[in-house]
């Protein structure tokens, strides 16, 4: 396993991170297997948002007696209430939570203070001018949080905390499917193995986050590394070709500023799915040859993300509706944190006028009103069946 400094925070983590997220659905010995098996690889950092409590106790048991090994990205803001994860901004419950989570993971400390999930600026402003980042400062003053953080997936809110001066830390969502602007030129010469020439087809609000987070010694741990796995299939890949769990790996790690990715994984093979990393080939890291020959037609009828489709009269952020619907589609059933992300943004697909503006901005003739009805239906489904 190679180490990585954590930005500026003077920390050192594995370059590949557990995402725990997935560990909801195993029991306490496949949870104690999995953590023993990551552990065994060299992995160091873990990311536990969740608000369940039986995960969080499982993941404090699997870590007793070894929680020096572990550098843990704890979350404030997400809240257990009425059997059901909550994003909360309500204080008394975001005090209540943190504590709990504390407590389970049997722990005085968490190392990474991450204020949870934070996708909109007039949240992130609310956050940073009022009870919320004083209590955080207080965590982070007392010593029970060791360096303070965000999670979000925008990039804008990103720019903003990593200009702050106060967030050390950004989890935020990379792979090259919400990256990648369209390629209308040789790919192969925007990935080379130096940030300078690498970065072309990135949507520029992306490359500036990430320049500016290497800049300022920010450090980005990953989320949806693997794009809910949907950049495992030729079928479902916007490029029209599948990648493997190596090469989404090595397009994470090969951005700027970027410490460790955060791989979900459910079982040990997963595990060492993501730590064959260390040990593959340089061809079979590389994504770009892959991209380059790409089908022609991959991106057409298919959102990439890019944002061309805005602005909406709704305020419908379209691309991030896309998005959570993609990831959505890939699973046996919505997760509950995709319904709280779909649930908590300003505007959702009830809110289509049908007005065909974004279709006609669109450079990949995605059908948006026909995906805005899809999602409509399938995230209202999910909120009727709790």
């Amino acid at each position: 396993m190679k180490y990585r400094n954590l930005g500026s925070t003077g920390l050192v983590v594995s370059e590949i991170g557990l995402g725990a997220e997935w560990l909801e659905r195993r029991s306490k010995e496949e949870v104690q297997e999995i953590i023993d098996l990551a552990e065994s690889c060299g992995i160091t950092i873990l990311d536990c948002w969740m608000s369940e409590p039986n995960v969080r106790t499982n993941i404090g048991a699997a870590i007793a007696g070894r929680r020096d090994h572990w550098i843990i990205q704890g979350h404030m803001g997400s809240t257990w209430q009425n059997g059901q994860y909550v994003r909360s901004r309500d204080m008394e419950k975001v005090r209540e939570a943190f504590s709990d989570l504390l407590a389970r993971l049997q722990t005085e400390y968490i190392d990474l203070g991450m204020i949870h999930y934070v996708d909109e600026i007039a949240d992130y402003r609310s956050i940073m001018e009022g009870e919320f980042i004083e209590y955080a400062r207080e965590l982070k003053k007392t010593g029970i949080i060791r360096h303070l953080g965000m999670s979000t997936h925008n990039p804008a809110v990103a720019k903003l905390a990593a200009l702050s001066g106060e967030i050390e830390v950004i989890l935020f969502s990379i792979n090259p499917a919400f990256d990648l602007l369209p390629a209308t030129e040789d790919i192969n010469t925007y990935f080379a193995e130096t940030y300078d020439d690498s970065l072309g087809g990135i949507a520029p609000e992306r490359e500036e986050l990430y320049r500016i987070c290497e800049q300022r010694g920010v450090a980005l741990t990953v989320m949806k590394g693997y794009g809910g796995g949907r950049l495992f299939s030729q079928e479902t890949s916007p490029f029209g070709v599948a990648l493997t769990p190596v090469q989404c790996i090595h397009y994470a790690l090969t951005r700027p500023a970027v410490a460790s990715i955060m791989v979900g994984c459910t079982t040990p093979d997963e595990v060492k799915a993501a730590a064959a990393y260390e040990t593959a080939t340089e061809e079979e890291k590389d994504y770009a040859t892959v991209l380059a020959h790409a089908p022609h037609h991959a991106y057409f009828g298919q959102c990439t993300y890019c944002g061309h489709c805005a602005p909406c009269p709704s305020g419908i952020d379209v691309a991030m509706v896309n998005k959570l619907y993609d990831l959505a589609v890939m699973q046996d059933h919505v997760p509950a944190s995709l319904r709280a992300h779909y649930r908590d943004l300003s505007a959702t697909a009830d809110d289509c006028i049908a007005c065909g503006g974004c279709e006609k901005r669109c450079p990949f003739g995605v059908p948006v009103t026909e995906l805005m009805k899809k999602a409509a239906v399938l995230f209202g489904h999910a909120e009727d069946s709790n």
